[in-house]
C-alpha cells in the first residue's frame, strides 16, 4: 500500500508506492491529485462532522423521549424503540428508527429439514411454486449468508399443515437479534403539497 511517509525532497510517491522526481510527474497529474486530496479531505471532515450530528441528534432525541414519557411516571432511557417527532407548527418531522439485525441459529436446520419434507409429502405439481420459494429462500450469497426477508417471507405462507407449522416454529426459534442500528431521518412539509419531504444528508441526492 502506498504511504506518503518519508518521502525525500523533489519526489512524489506514485500509488503503487514508488519514488517519482517531481519533475518527471506531469502537470495535469499534479492539479488532478491536489483536486482530488483537497476534495477527499473535506469529504472526511464533512463525514466526521455528520457523524458528530447524528450522534448528538440521538442523544437530544433520547433525552426528549425520557422527559416526556418521566411526565407520566414512566422511567425510560429513551434509546430503545421508533418514534416520530413533530415541530409544534409541523413545519418539520423528525423520524427515528431501531432496525434490529437478525441471523438464524442452528434452528434454522430443522426448520429446512422439516419443510423438505412437506413439500416431498404434498402432491407433484400442485406446490411447485411453494417449492420454489422455499428453494429461493434458502439460497446463500457468495459470503454464505441466508437472506432474512425472504426466510421469514415463508412464515406469512398460509399453509395448514402440522408439519410446517412446526417449521415455522423452528424458525421463529432459530431468531436472534445480532445487532441494533438506529437511524434517524428529517423531513421538512411542502407549502405547495403538504407533504412531508426529506432533508437530504447524503451528498449524491443534493
Amino acid at each position: 500500500m502506498a504511504t506518503d511517509t518519508h518521502i525525500p525532497p523533489g519526489y512524489w510517491q506514485d500509488q503503487h508506492g514508488n519514488l517519482v522526481p517531481e519533475a518527471k510527474v506531469k502537470d495535469i497529474d499534479k492539479l488532478r491529485h491536489q483536486v482530488v486530496t483537497d476534495l477527499c479531505t473535506l469529504a472526511k471532515a464533512s463525514s466526521t462532522a455528520l457523524g458528530r450530528f447524528k450522534l448528538d441528534a440521538m442523544q437530544e432525541v433520547a433525552a426528549l423521549v425520557s422527559t416526556s414519557m418521566e411526565q407520566y411516571g414512566v422511567k425510560s432511557g429513551g434509546a430503545k424503540g421508533n418514534v416520530t417527532l413533530f415541530s409544534y407548527d409541523g413545519k418539520f418531522k423528525l423520524v427515528r428508527q431501531m432496525q434490529d439485525r437478525i441471523i438464524f441459529g442452528e434452528q434454522l436446520m430443522a426448520a429446512k429439514e422439516l419443510i423438505d419434507e412437506c413439500v416431498q409429502a404434498w402432491s407433484e405439481g400442485a406446490n411447485d411454486n411453494i417449492r420454489v420459494l422455499v428453494n429461493h429462500a434458502f439460497q446463500t450469497d457468495k459470503e454464505g449468508k441466508i437472506n432474512t426477508g425472504r426466510v421469514l417471507g415463508l412464515r406469512s405462507l398460509a399453509i395448514h399443515d402440522e408439519a410446517w407449522k412446526q417449521a415455522m416454529h423452528a424458525i421463529a426459534d432459530s431468531m436472534q437479534t445480532a445487532s441494533t442500528k438506529p437511524y434517524i431521518r428529517f423531513y421538512e412539509r411542502s407549502d405547495a403539497t403538504g407533504e412531508y419531504l426529506p432533508i437530504s444528508l447524503d451528498v449524491a441526492a443534493v
